[in-house]
């Protein structure tokens, strides 16, 4: 095993250094939107309220999205707090199967409130 981990090459090899030139590129590297990663920007306007999705934005981390959410969608204060979530980490359900996978179960209609009757005894249901 050589002193670097790698268990391909023996220990001998380790110590001959090969040099190459470093090849030249044909053109200069261009900036492709794959290069940051999506991240999707939920803000909270005010204390006790829910974060609302407010939008997307391309960052190549955390600290720079939130930077970048805080530029883009809290230029007049609007928020008091912002969550980045990188958009991989998030998990969807599928708005073309929405019939059966939000289908309420049979026999379960006491989950709805139409499901019960007004007692007449009650005045402020």
């Amino acid at each position: 095993m050589s002193p670097h981990g790698n268990p391909e090459a023996p220990a001998s090899s380790a110590t001959e250094i090969k040099r190459e030139a470093p090849k030249a590129s044909p053109k200069p590297q261009e900036h492709t939107e794959h290069a940051w990663g999506l991240w999707e920007v939920f803000v909270r306007s005010s204390r006790g309220l829910s974060h609302v999705h407010a939008g997307s934005l391309h960052a190549p981390d955390a600290a720079m999205a939130l930077r970048n959410a805080r530029d883009l969608y809290t230029r007049r204060n609007e928020g008091v707090s912002i969550w980045v979530v990188p958009a991989d980490a998030i998990a969807a359900s599928d708005p073309d199967s929405k019939g059966a996978f939000f289908e309420s179960p049979q026999g379960k209609d006491y989950r709805h409130a139409t499901y019960y009757t007004k007692s007449e005894g009650v005045k402020h249901l």
